[in-house]
Formats: structure tokens, C-alpha cells, sequence
């Protein structure tokens, strides 16, 4: 055995060997290792508990392996299928890299026709969903309004609707229709954001096209035609593509490990995308540059976040010790749109936090930076984009990111996710 740890239980003296793979051991070894109950029990050895983990937020849990995304928070890089995030962002645009993501390749112009056609098919309505988004008043917030576009296309799936109805599984084992019904749920998504979209900013909703990518149709549905956001957006949408097991992502295999279908389990990630500490940090953030109001006050709204001990939404990211690698890369767009983002008196406030951050020991040491999601939404607001309406076109561009994550799980041993928990309250004898 090449790399192991050697654990002796004390309570016991029984010793043990763990296989060391990689950084990972595996907790069914962990699990080997038990005592009895009591010590009336260790003669006869009756009512043996295995050992357990508590890891509070599961950091440093892995509760899948995949061949997806792979990220060193150490040295700094992001590869997806190998890929290294600067390639594809340089050579590709999102299209390519939503293909080589799903199903691990990048495409060929007949693969991207098929998924394009396939898509914009399954992008026209019921009238069930224009009713259900109209039906919101127009100054609502998008969040539900997206859980119940995507209930009412649901509702239509003759597919999605059969999932819940019978013994054998739908999908698991079953690519070609997982694969089917995937393409549908990020179509589902992109055609309730334009709907949404246009409703609430009192647009004609236009019909997609079957020769335009998901964010060529999302945009047309939307009634924005200049060139410039498409070209700006099919890059920064790379960045966003996956990033590997976040919240959201495991929200939808969490929801996914019972067999469900992928708009529910996309819906489940969708809700945790909106939380404060995830997606939901953006709209904090952006509270609080509106609040400022000035780069001038920026000192002073700093020097109280350090005092109170608060939390400045929008930096610092669980993963990297180092700089987050899309960075860089956002900064490359971020030069490209200059005129537009220095336009923006909400930036100007933004760009000067983020110089005097990167300037004060108390971030600096922390290792505190503007993470990735928060500066590219910086670019979202040159082109035009609400707040609100950014977290929601945010969260589609990593819909296709977190299905590959599901259609993975499907290629797997079926195996219902259900955490264990430590009881602290006292028991009765």
C-alpha cells in the first residue's frame, strides 16, 4: 500500500489501515472502525458503533468524483475536461465550451445545429407560462417569478410529469432521454428569464430562432440586438460555466439522488443560487455600492465594516488562497468595455472599493479579493442589466454546468443522498 494512515482506537487498541487516494480517504473506511456502546459491552462486543464525521458545512467533505471541472484553490487554476480556463476563454466562445462541459467534447457545427434546434423548439411557450409570468406584477422581484415559469413548463412536460409515476427510473441508465429532457430544462430557463425579462421592462417578447445559441436566442427573446453584448457575454459566460461542487450544484444532485427530474432538480439549485451567501451576495453587494453613493465615501463605509467586524458581500471565496484565476480574465473584459463601465456611477463606487481593499492590511491578510462572480456582474451592469436580473441570467449560464454534474450522477451506482446527524440533547435512560 502505497500511502496510508495508521489509526490505533484507544478505546479499543484495535489498529486500522486507511488507503490514502490522492488527498481523500474514504469515509466507508472510516466507517470500519467501531467500540461498543459501553464498557459492559466490550467483552462481548454487542452494539457496536461505527465512527463517524461531523463536518459542519462539508468542507472538507467530497461527496462525488467527477471528471468535470477540476479547481486548485492553492496554485490558482480552473480546467474544465482538462481544459485550462484561459484556453477556452481565448479560443472558444460558451457554446463550444457548454458542449465540451456537457458532454466532453467541444462540438462539431452539426452537433451545435442539433442542440440549437433542439433548443429553440422546446424555447416557445405555453400559454400556461405567459400567463403565469404575466400574471406578477411587474416591479416583482424574479426569483419566484422564475420558480413558477419553470413550474408551469414543467407542467406541460409530458416527460417530466411521468418521472413521478412510475417504478423504474426515467433517466438514470438512460442518456439519450436524459439528454433530452436536459436540453429542454436550460431551454425552459432561458425562455422564463425573457419572459420575465420583457414583462417586467414592458417588452415584446420575440420568438427564437432555430439557427441561434442558447445566448443568441436568450438575447433575441429579449429584444437586445446589439452585437456587443452577445460578443462580451459568450465570454463571460466561460467563466461561469461550472465550478465544480458549489451550493447550487449540489443542491441539484442532492435533489437529483432521488431520481427526480432535471427542471425540479435545476429548481432546487436555482433556490439556493438566490441565498445571500451564494448568488444572493451580488444583490447585497450591489445595496451597499447604492448606499455609498460616492467613490469619495468609500473610506469611511470600509473603516465600519472593519470596526463592526461586518461582511463586505462580494469578496473573499471559500476555495482560493490565491487569486481567483477568472479574474484576470474578467479584467480583460472589463478593459474591453471600459467606456461603458466607467460610464456607470454604481462602478465608479464598486471599482473604488475594490482599489482600496487590494490596498488594506485587513483584507489584504485575510486574503480578501473581489471573487469572480461579483466583478462580472460589473459587466452586466455596463451592458444594461438590472440587479436583480443579472443573479437570474447569471444562474443560467451555469444551469448547463450543474446538469452535467446530474447527467454524471446518471452514469453512477443510484445512491440516495442522506447526511447523518450528531444528536446533542440529553436522553431519557
Amino acid at each position: 500500500m502505497e500511502h496510508h494512515l495508521q489509526i490505533t482506537d484507544s478505546r479499543t487498541g484495535k489498529s486500522y489501515t486507511i488507503p490514502i487516494q490522492g488527498d481523500y480517504i474514504r469515509a466507508t473506511d472510516i466507517g470500519r472502525i467501531g467500540a461498543p456502546e459501553s464498557k459492559d459491552d466490550l467483552a462481548t462486543s454487542l452494539k457496536t458503533r461505527p465512527l463517524h464525521i461531523i463536518d459542519n458545512g462539508f468542507q472538507h467533505t467530497a461527496c462525488m468524483e467527477s471528471s468535470i471541472t477540476h479547481i486548485d484553490g492553492i496554485r490558482g487554476t480552473i480546467r474544465y475536461r482538462d481544459f485550462p480556463i484561459e484556453g477556452l476563454f481565448h479560443e472558444y466562445v460558451y457554446e463550444d465550451v457548454m458542449h465540451l462541459i456537457i458532454w466532453g467534447s467541444i462540438p462539431t457545427q452539426q452537433q451545435k445545429d442539433h442542440v440549437r434546434e433542439a433548443m429553440s423548439n422546446a424555447m416557445k411557450p405555453p400559454r400556461s407560462v405567459k400567463d403565469v409570468i404575466s400574471s406578477f406584477p411587474r416591479d416583482a422581484e424574479t426569483f419566484p417569478m422564475i420558480i413558477a415559469g419553470m413550474s408551469a413548463f414543467a407542467a406541460n412536460d409530458s416527460v417530466i410529469c411521468k418521472t413521478r409515476h412510475q417504478q423504474s427510473a426515467m433517466f438514470h441508465g438512460h442518456l439519450e432521454v436524459a439528454d433530452e429532457a436536459l436540453v429542454r430544462t436550460i431551454a425552459y430557463l432561458a425562455a422564463t428569464i425573457s419572459l420575465i425579462y420583457c414583462h417586467k421592462n414592458e417588452r415584446q417578447w420575440n420568438a427564437p430562432e432555430p439557427n441561434r445559441s442558447l445566448l443568441g436566442n436568450l438575447l433575441l427573446m429579449m429584444g437586445i440586438t446589439d452585437p456587443q453584448v452577445e460578443r462580451c457575454l459568450a465570454k463571460l459566460w466561460i467563466l461561469y460555466a461550472d465550478h465544480e461542487m458549489t451550493n447550487s450544484t449540489a443542491a441539484v444532485l442532492h435533489a437529483g439522488s432521488t431520481l427526480i427530474d432535471p427542471v425540479s432538480a435545476i429548481t432546487a439549485g436555482i433556490i439556493c443560487g438566490y441565498g445571500p451567501l451564494h448568488g444572493g451576495a451580488i444583490d447585497l453587494a450591489y445595496e451597499a455600492f447604492k448606499q455609498i453613493g460616492t467613490p469619495e465615501r468609500v473610506p469611511p463605509f470600509i473603516e465600519r465594516i472593519k470596526a463592526k467586524g461586518g461582511r463586505l458581500f462580494g469578496y473573499g471565496h471559500r476555495v482560493y488562497k490565491t487569486r481567483d484565476p477568472r479574474v484576470a480574465l474578467i479584467e480583460e473584459l472589463l478593459e474591453d468595455h471600459r467606456e461603458a463601465v466607467d460610464a456607470n456611477p454604481l462602478l465608479r463606487v464598486a471599482m473604488a472599493i475594490d482599489k482600496y481593499a487590494n490596498q488594506d492590511a485587513y483584507f489584504t491578510e485575510r486574503g480578501l479579493k473581489a471573487n469572480a462572480d461579483l466583478m462580472g456582474c460589473f459587466l452586466y451592469t455596463a451592458m444594461g442589466f438590472d440587479t436583480d436580473m443579472i443573479i437570474a441570467i447569471t444562474i443560467l449560464s451555469r444551469t448547463p454546468g450543474a446538469l452535467a454534474h446530474w447527467r454524471e450522477s446518471l452514469t453512477q451506482p443510484v445512491k440516495l443522498w442522506r447526511p447523518q446527524q450528531k444528536y446533542v440533547a440529553p436522553l431519557a435512560n
